[in-house]
């Protein structure tokens, strides 16, 4: 599966990975039934994907206050991944 990832074009031209660096691999790992490892190669991943999937239901069922859910979860997406980032540099 790995042959038919996308490499990091930032990763390529810079040599330092970027905010989505292991987004594909994170999503094979769930796939594959790896949700530790999915939670270890992408903290973001599962906040992301809560985040899509309520995006999507909104869209078919309107729930009421969904734009503050939204917002929460987007905040929650956002800052997950700027701080899982911050780690992975200093680490």
């Amino acid at each position: 599966m790995e042959d038919y990832m996308l490499p990091c074009l930032n990763k390529r031209l810079f040599g330092v990975e970027c905010m989505g660096c292991g987004l594909q691999r994170a999503l094979a790992l769930i796939f594959q039934g790896e949700f530790t490892a999915a939670f270890n190669m992408y903290p973001a991943v599962y906040s992301l994907i809560a985040l899509f999937l309520y995006v999507g239901l909104n869209i078919l069922f309107k729930f009421k206050n969904s734009n503050k859910i939204i917002g929460v979860l987007a905040i929650l997406t956002v800052s997950t991944i700027i701080i899982s980032y911050i780690i992975k540099l200093i680490n």
